[in-house]
């Protein structure tokens, strides 16, 4: 068996069609079908069911493509780690974070780190908690920051602060001059909050069930600059951390009654995937970043 022939396989199994396959790998159809054919005859299997010059995998063919796209990656893993190892001060890093973080922590966390290492680049992705844990899962990025998340058999997560929750309402609310509140007391408010899917509103959520309450949203937005303008225009109150960037000015803090009422942020990846030494680098220097404040 050669690995060109695994390489074949790979491009047939994907297009489904013999010509357009050989056309993709600049080799005639003829060829390509009797490298298939030499395959299949090497495992005693057919690979394939056939209509024409349409394939298609079967159980066989699906079962075997596994165990192919896995010695692919591991061969590439290996060739990578070789190069990285060639340069550990050079490299990409595929970092991943939540939009709440965006606007102040991760500039000045990525400044930082590239004083030191200023030919680093970075690969960032901005999504909610659980479409990061996805493409962190899917191998599309190497680590993120993240809310909690329950405990996996695939996804590491490691605590690296924690933030308190307020409650925030327009700078001429009737609650405004409140030093404190309970949850239960803004029960009846409209509530202006972030699309289900990002980890702020999974804890929101919580908190709202712990203490019993189906809150009346009136809005549902994307990012947390969103919600605070709606808020600052008088269309409900919202809970959220104590941001910068935001105008407080034309909104009010209100410290919620709640031992709960907090986030904690971590970083996650997946436990022994294979990470570049710049990678390495960069997760012990954000995990350093934070043991020290």
């Amino acid at each position: 068996m050669e690995w060109q022939q695994l390489e074949y396989f790979q491009v047939v199994a994907r297009l489904q069609h013999i010509t357009r396959a050989a056309e993709t790998i600049s080799i005639s159809q003829p060829a390509l079908s009797r490298s298939i054919a030499k395959l299949e005859a090497e495992l005693g299997v057919p690979l394939f069911e056939r209509e024409g010059r349409t394939i298609m995998l079967n159980r066989y063919g699906e079962l075997f493509l596994k165990r192919v796209n896995r010695i692919t990656k591991e061969l590439q893993e290996g060739k990578q780690e070789i190069q990285d190892l060639l340069d550990p001060d050079f490299g990409e890093v595929s970092f991943g974070f939540m939009p709440t973080l965006g606007t102040y922590l991760i500039p000045n966390l990525i400044s930082s780190f590239r004083s030191d290492y200023p030919q680093v680049n970075f690969r960032l992705k901005q999504n909610s908690t659980d479409l990061l844990l996805k493409q962190l899962e899917a191998n599309e990025i190497d680590f993120c920051l993240v809310s909690f998340i329950e405990e996996s058999t695939k996804v590491n997560w490691k605590k690296l602060w924690s933030e308190e929750l307020f409650l925030i309402v327009p700078a001429d609310h009737h609650l405004a001059n409140m030093g404190s509140i309970t949850l239960q007391e803004i029960s009846n408010e409209p509530f202006v909050l972030l699309e289900k899917g990002n980890g702020l509103r999974g804890i929101t959520d919580q908190l709202f069930e712990e203490a019993g309450i189906n809150p009346k949203i009136t809005f549902e937005g994307e990012e947390v600059h969103t919600i605070t303008a709606f808020v600052a225009a008088g269309l409900g109150v919202t809970v959220i951390p104590d941001f910068k960037g935001v105008d407080w000015e034309k909104v009010s803090r209100i410290r919620i009654d709640s031992p709960n009422c907090k986030r904690a942020i971590g970083l996650a990846w997946v436990e022994d995937r294979y990470l570049s030494p710049t990678a390495k680098r960069f997760q012990q220097f954000i995990i350093n970043y934070f043991t020290n404040k």
